[in-house]
């Protein structure tokens, strides 16, 4: 039986996920990569465009378009490197933070109520990390 595969239940498992978050992420003019890459450019210190790829684990010509896409939209922006003008970097725009604030709610209720008929959520959330080695 097709449903008792691993791969099976989390392909579609994740496609479920998937569209949940693009239903609620269209008002903001978002996507799950588009958030993806917003929430990796507001964590920690700037990043160039290759180590924004490399947290998310993005080929580096895929994430150039993304970046393009998104600078296109108002919500990042490429600056020289305040520590090293030979470095680009990558920063949200006063738009971009507002965004992603607001996405996020958004994401972080959708994967609230997507898990919410699990026994504990929590633990589901612990053990996919421990698959990832994480």
């Amino acid at each position: 039986m097709m449903s008792d595969r691993l791969g099976y239940l989390l392909k579609h498992v994740l496609a479920l996920l998937t569209d949940e978050q693009a239903k609620a992420l269209a008002p903001y003019g978002l996507n799950g990569r588009d958030l993806a890459v917003l929430s990796a450019v507001v964590a920690g210190e700037p990043l160039s465009q290759l180590e924004v790829a490399s947290r998310l684990r993005v080929d580096r010509t895929s994430i150039g378009d993304l970046l393009d896409s998104l600078e296109e939209r108002g919500l990042v922006e490429r600056r020289r490197s305040p520590e090293d003008r030979r470095r680009n970097v990558v920063v949200l725009t006063a738009k971009g933070e507002s965004t992603f604030e607001e996405a996020e709610r958004v994401r972080l209720q959708v994967e609230r109520e997507f898990l919410a008929s699990l026994p504990d959520a929590d633990r589901f959330r612990e053990d996919l990390q421990l698959l990832l080695g994480e």
